[in-house]
């Protein structure tokens, strides 16, 4: 099994395995970019929209053309319905939103609700039908591409380079258009054009997608790699890197995998894949990841008590919490029986004379002290400028002015 795995993975697993391993990562990596545009334009639930409303389209085009040629089969047509019937479904959302006074949210959850509801009708149908290739089309559903021919493959590969290279081509002005729509009207950039543009883009991902991960998953591939890269960054260029290299490993390891065996559902592999990469940056993450938030928390904990700690030395107040007893013992600012050390005595008096300092700032300057997120905590010499200090420090009483 695993040297199954590594051949799918070195392209050494035949040629179909190949272009289909290649195709999926090249897919991956549009939908993880043009995810993340949408993703900045807060329109992820019109991905959920555009995915379901190729249902109806899909199975339309496959009955027209079983009726016609026995087998409904036939890759380029079905793509071609289910683009049809999803750009009749955006195009349903985007009137809706527009020239009624329901939301998109509402909009997208009656066009998504009925579309979806005909394909289901229209697969029935289809079961009933004396054509060749009726179980073919579950596989549109969850993603299939154990009987992918070599063409079908060339065809989703290529589509998938060449959409990859147009959303890299457009990534400014769709960044322009996610932030600032008025400026990028002044850099000379139509913002109607460019949204329509990227709808565009998402639907075409969509079908291209369908057979490899199907339109029920497919929504995961353009959603889970920019969110993920969302933990890594806060640069909107890096987010968009993240998110196509996370979406292009997700859909290289998942297809992979989904090749060594026959029954394993291609598109639930690789949105499987998407979330372990996404649990890596909810949990490991040096900015935003739950581990990093813990140690922080404990850091800052820490940091209050040592504060508040030396303070009390300073004061000459008696301490009884445990923790900051403990943290002034690693510091070495006390004796184990509680007694002062030099250092420690020190560093209290300094304490105490840039508590005074920050007293002083925070009745001076209430507005400026209400940005700082460290509560004071951090040296006031790391934190404000040098003429601020010395402007505080000439303003202290001359009895607590440090030495």
């Amino acid at each position: 099994m695993l040297e199954l795995l590594w051949q799918a993975l070195t392209f050494t697993a035949g040629y179909n395995t190949s272009l289909v391993t290649l195709g999926s990562a090249m897919l991956g990596a549009s939908a993880g970019m043009i995810g993340s545009f949408i993703v900045l334009r807060k329109r992820s639930l019109v991905s959920d929209a555009v995915s379901h409303a190729t249902l109806p389209g899909l199975t339309l085009a496959f009955i027209i053309i079983g009726l016609f040629t026995g087998d409904g089969r036939w890759l380029p047509g079905l793509l071609l319905g289910a683009a049809a019937s999803a750009a009749a479904g955006l195009w349903g959302v985007q009137g809706i939103s527009n020239r009624t006074r329901l939301g998109e949210d509402a909009a997208i959850g009656a066009v998504l609700s009925t579309l979806f509801g005909l394909g289901v009708v229209l697969i029935t149908v289809i079961q009933a039908m004396d054509v060749t290739g009726q179980s073919g089309i579950s596989g549109y559903l969850v993603g299939a591409t154990a009987g992918m021919l070599a063409s079908e493959a060339q065809l989703i590969g290529i589509s998938a380079l060449v959409l990859l290279i147009i959303v890299f081509m457009f990534r400014r002005p769709f960044l322009l258009v996610c932030f600032d729509r008025q400026y990028a009207y002044t850099q000379g950039i139509n913002a109607n054009r460019i949204d329509m543009l990227m709808l565009l883009l998402l639907l075409t991902v969509t079908v291209i997608g369908l057979k490899i991960t199907g339109l029920i998953l497919i929504v995961a591939l353009t959603i889970i790699p920019p969110v993920t890269g969302r933990f890594w960054t806060d640069q909107p260029s890096r987010l968009v890197g993240i998110a196509a290299l996370s979406g292009a490993v997700a859909g290289y390891i998942g297809a992979a995998i989904s090749s060594i065996a026959a029954g394993l559902p291609t598109g639930p592999l690789i949105v499987l894949t998407a979330f372990v990469l996404f649990a890596i940056g909810l949990l490991f993450s040096p900015r935003r990841g739950m581990v990093a938030m813990v140690l922080a928390q404990r850091r800052f904990r820490r940091r209050v008590h040592l504060r508040q700690g030396l303070l009390a030395l300073a004061r000459d107040e008696a301490i009884y919490d445990e923790l900051t007893l403990k943290v002034l013992r690693r510091q070495g600012y006390i004796r184990r029986d509680g007694v002062a050390t030099p250092p420690g005595l020190v560093a209290a008096r300094d304490a105490e004379h840039e508590e005074q300092l920050w007293a002083l700032y925070r009745q001076l300057y209430p507005d400026e002290a209400a940005q700082l997120d460290h509560h004071g905590l951090e040296p006031i010499d790391d934190s404000l400028p040098p003429d601020m200090v010395s402007s505080l420090e000439t303003r202290l009483p001359l009895p607590t002015r440090s030495a």
